[in-house]
């Protein structure tokens, strides 16, 4: 159940060396107003761009306490692969869903949304601001709109989802790839997917299954109409997304891979290591697991046939070893690849991410305030930090406190970058065929591809050939 309707007012402290914007929580029926959604903020974006730096800097200025939405994070385990914040740089802001559930169940959206909103009742009961932050933005969708699709699962027993499954997989028998399958049946939805991303095909594929409806009809048709209308979401938001220039965060996210290997990435992927496992479930998802399993399989597995489970230390000391060694063997060839594979995947995270807050702002019209952190990460500046993003959220937050959301300063200004990415193409897929087929989405990620050095290389081998 839902709390009673609550309004967030802004109202500051008396003692005069105090800084800190504190709130009470006024129920509006005692004053004579009528029925509100209860306030909340909403920090996404990019991997990389400082979502959980903010909000946790932000806390010097609030009584706000924090729901994380990174999908990975919520886990056990693999502190340093999935860059939790630890307890010390929290700075004493309360976390909630970091790191608090069984790595080895799948926790779906609806589970965080059922998750979350007794959290956020039980936040606004305590007179603090409830702060969502993460990068997964499905996870955000979910819990803020009063519709979600996994719901119609409910109404179906364990039989009736057996012959879901069941019939999903004799109709796929015979089809070398289920994108394949997934195009000669619905041809749109398959144009707005990749692919690789089997895990998207796959929930298409139920969805049609389940309700004989074609994905791209159901999700343009129900989904539109109760995700896309502002009206319609349970709770009154005010969403700010941190960003920044592509080249500039693939750069600091490579870093950050590396300074992960530092820290013990290599150990905990280690550790997680096991010859059959699942990876489309629960933590084993993260980025930075499966990438290691070629070099894991090659060296660990042969490693324990000898030295057994005791050797496990002297293991992880050589696997560091092996990184630091200036020897081409075989070993070093796959962990070095294995690392480049991490980054590879985490700099197209960040464009899917970019692109599914496009879509959320483009289709579903929601109001981000766009937050720029490139010249933040550049200079490695504290000062330009606080000046070019911590001050403008919290004018941001504050006038959302005390105004209706629509109505925030300098509106046109933060969003003024965003309105420059709408422009760009969303859904057209593009095919290089010099590339092996590979598959491009959007015209940006097009032309950054041909643009690429290995694009160029191909297309000259082509024309040589063709003289």
């Amino acid at each position: 159940m839902m709390a009673e309707d609550q309004e967030i007012v802004p109202e500051r402290e008396m003692d005069s060396q105090s800084t800190t914007e504190t709130k009470r929580i006024r129920n509006p029926s005692l004053d004579g107003g009528g029925p509100i959604k209860p306030r909340v903020v909403v920090i996404m974006g990019l991997t990389g761009s400082g979502k959980s730096r903010l909000a946790i800097d932000l806390g010097s200025h609030f009584p706000l306490e924090v729901i994380n939405a990174d999908s990975m994070q919520v886990y056990q385990g693999l502190d340093v692969l999935t860059n939790k914040v630890s307890l010390h740089e929290r700075k004493g802001v309360p976390h909630h869903l970091l790191g608090t559930v069984s790595p080895n169940v799948e926790f779906t959206a609806k589970e965080f949304r059922d998750s979350a909103v007794p959290l956020i009742d039980d936040i606004l009961s305590r007179d603090c601001l409830p702060v969502i932050v993460g990068g997964t933005h499905y996870y955000i969708q979910a819990l803020i709109s009063t519709f979600l699709l996994d719901d119609t699962t409910e109404d179906m027993d364990d039989d009736c989802l057996r012959d879901i499954q069941s019939s999903i997989k004799l109709d796929c028998e015979g089809i070398n790839d289920s994108y394949d399958h997934l195009k000669s049946i619905d041809p749109v939805a398959a144009n707005r997917i990749h692919p690789n991303n089997h895990r998207k095909i796959s929930q298409y594929l139920s969805l049609y299954a389940r309700s004989g409806i074609l994905p791209s009809e159901l999700l343009q048709g129900k989904a539109a109409e109760n995700w896309g209308r502002v009206d319609n979401f349970r709770y009154n938001c005010c969403f700010i997304c941190m960003d920044a220039s592509l080249p500039v965060l693939d750069r600091y996210v490579e870093q950050r891979v590396d300074c992960m290997v530092d820290a013990g990435l290599l150990d905990e992927v280690y550790d997680i290591f096991n010859l059959n496992v699942d990876y489309t479930r629960g933590l084993l998802q993260a980025i930075g697991v499966r990438e290691f399993e070629a070099f894991l399989k090659d060296y660990v597995v042969e490693a324990r046939c000898d030295t057994g489970d005791m050797g496990d230390k002297i293991l992880k000391e050589n696997m560091r070893a092996i990184l630091n060694s200036s020897d081409d063997r075989k070993p070093r060839i796959l962990l070095e690849e294995a690392i480049d594979k991490v980054k590879l995947n985490t700099r197209r995270l960040i464009r899917r991410q970019r692109r599914m807050i496009i879509r959320l702002q483009k289709l579903f019209g929601w109001d981000i305030h766009f937050l720029d952190a490139t010249e933040s990460i550049l200079s490695k500046s504290d000062d330009i930090w606080a000046e070019q993003v911590v001050e403008p959220a919290m004018k941001i937050i504050k006038f959302f406190l005390s105004h209706e959301a629509s109505s925030v300063p300098g509106k046109e200004a933060t969003n003024s970058y965003g309105t420059r990415i709408l422009e760009r193409e969303l859904w057209t897929q593009y095919v290089c065929k010099a590339c092996g087929d590979r598959v491009l989405r959007g015209a940006h990620e097009w032309e950054q591809h041909i643009q690429g050095r290995s694009h160029r290389k191909r297309m000259s081998k082509l024309k040589k050939s063709q003289r």
